[in-house]
């Protein structure tokens, strides 16, 4: 799980209760326990999202928020760790030695690049497939940071019509002094809620979601590099001092710590 997008959604809470306690205490609560604000903003800015989006898309809304919440960023070091070793057994026993290496490997973009080289197609081939597929996977990953993103314009907006729409209904009823305050609480807390839900939760999670875009491309990327140097029969040194260019000097001590161990 990704400790810092909860982590920053139930400490906001936390404070914002905090708050309301220190300020009314528990009675303070209710006017924000405002049903019609919440469904006006939840349930206008899910329609405008289907107006935008095909429906297909809104459904995996799902996996994408598993995404954001539950996955953490891919181990760099021990790709490069594992093409280093194919490197040398490569070196060692050859291309058709690799199968069973192949075979046990989980990321089914790694399988296929290192498939392709056991199989002798060429390497333009090989480049060309894999950055073919890494451009769908660029595509895929927009569309859900595009309808967070949406979303968390649209959120706002709905607080603000439903502010307007508090307003209107207490101005019409401006005569029975005692439906001022409810009216009046629906136009300010569907404000809240859209401002909250949308600066909060979609605006962030759209970002979350872009840099977690990025750290799979980057391993994309190292990957596409891996195998191709793999098919050119690279060195085990080379296959190693060029994937780690592509690592953060951390991650480049902890591969060298590894090997360290191994040479023990």
């Amino acid at each position: 799980m990704d400790i810092a997008t909860v982590m920053g959604i139930f400490v906001f809470i936390g404070l914002a209760v905090t708050a309301i306690v220190i300020q009314e205490g528990v009675a303070g609560f209710k006017p924000f326990a405002n049903m019609e604000a919440l469904l006006l903003v939840m349930g206008g800015t899910f329609c405008a999202t289907l107006v935008n989006y095909p429906l297909k898309q809104i459904v995996g809304l799902g996996k994408i928020l598993r995404k954001v919440l539950f996955q953490s960023g891919e181990d760099t070091s021990g790709i490069v760790t594992t093409f280093v070793a194919l490197a040398q057994k490569a070196k060692r026993d050859g291309f058709m030695a690799l199968q069973p290496d192949v075979n046990a490997i989980q990321d089914d973009f790694v399988k296929r690049g290192i498939q392709h080289v056991i199989d002798g197609a060429d390497q333009e081939f090989i480049r060309n497939m894999l950055e073919t597929e890494i451009g769908f996977i660029r595509e895929r990953h927009k569309i859900g940071q595009e309808i967070f993103n949406a979303m968390g314009t649209y959120a706002p907006a709905f607080g603000i019509i439903g502010t307007v729409l508090g307003m209107i209904l207490m101005l019409n009823s401006i005569e029975d002094v005692s439906a001022v305050p409810r009216r009046m609480a629906l136009a300010l807390a569907a404000a809240f809620y859209g401002l909250g839900s949308g600066y909060l939760i979609f605006l962030p999670m759209g970002g979350k979601l872009r840099r977690r875009s990025e750290e799979e491309l980057l391993i994309k990327e190292i990957v596409v590099r891996g195998v191709l140097l793999l098919h050119s029969g690279a060195t085990p040194r080379v296959m190693e001092a060029n994937l780690k260019a592509y690592l953060e000097p951390s991650k480049r001590v902890l591969i060298k710590g590894q090997e360290e161990e191994e040479k023990k």
